[in-house]
């Protein structure tokens, strides 16, 4: 059975949760937000079990001694290692809460990055009054995708990048040996030649415990322009086409990033 999982911001809230001497056994106080979610929304009891977790790999498993004082005993502690080779999402911003469906999805399949992406044909815009409201909305998306999916590592959200800065992060990615795949309908690279090219991203890896990042770029509604992809292309990413359906901004990059996690046997 797995327990319902509560993040916390070790910053933020004042607790010892995030102490390194935490060990099974201790009474812990759980922060008022953690309580009105445990205790108030699902209503779990003393005697219950439930999971804490600072979305930084911290997992702590505890059982409810008394909702009223927000008491927990800790049962076990661990911590979990982050995935050597790591998935981003560079999302377009899309209408109608598009973009939001596809980081929320995101997370429940397992991406460790998301980059919003401010894209030429890109109908929202987050303008620079409200660029921090729009931001911590997509990090709630993310933490409580983080939560249901009972993940210890919550997405890294980073700031908001044009087009320009898209070309920036393909130029470094081959420099330090990462992989750019650009969605794009009438890319002429196809998902077979994309799996070869992860297998052999995981294999370096492995052999010298660096960690890689493949990044997915998906564009918004009205789809990547062609000087977007030329020029994404040219700094060294490659595009790729997915079937030969046609997919919404939300769809397209939680299939590939679902494909890329089988292809490096998070699903095994």
């Amino acid at each position: 059975m797995t327990f319902p999982l509560f993040l916390f911001d070790p910053e933020v809230d004042e607790t010892p949760i995030n102490s390194d001497e935490l060990h099974s056994g201790w009474m812990i106080t759980v922060p008022e937000s953690v309580a009105r979610h445990a205790f108030k929304a699902m209503r779990l009891e003393a005697g219950d079990q439930l999971q804490l977790s600072d979305g930084r790999g911290l997992r702590i498993l505890a059982t409810v001694h008394d909702p009223q004082t927000r008491q927990v005993t800790v049962d076990e502690v661990g911590r979990e290692s982050a995935p050597v080779t790591r998935l981003a999402l560079i999302q377009a911003l899309a209408k109608s809460g598009r973009d939001e469906q596809a980081i929320e999805t995101a997370t429940e399949i397992g991406v460790d990055e998301v980059i919003p992406w401010q894209a030429n044909r890109s109908i929202v815009q987050w303008k620079a009054a409200k660029e921090a409201k729009a931001a911590a909305k997509w990090r709630q998306v993310l933490a409580a995708a983080t939560e249901q999916s009972r993940r210890a590592w919550m997405p890294q959200l980073d700031p908001k990048v044009t087009s320009r800065q898209v070309v920036e992060l393909c130029r470094r990615a081959s420099v330090h040996g990462d992989l750019v795949l650009v969605l794009h309908q009438d890319a002429t690279d196809t998902w077979d030649d994309v799996e070869r090219l992860v297998r052999d991203l995981a294999d370096r890896s492995l052999k010298d415990g660096r960690s890689r990042n493949i990044s997915v770029v998906v564009g918004p509604e009205g789809g990547i322009s062609e000087e977007e992809v030329a020029s994404f292309v040219e700094a060294g990413a490659h595009a790729v086409v997915l079937g030969s359906n046609i997919m919404r901004a939300s769809t397209a990059g939680p299939v590939a990033l679902t494909l890329l996690a089988r292809a490096l046997g998070r699903f095994a």
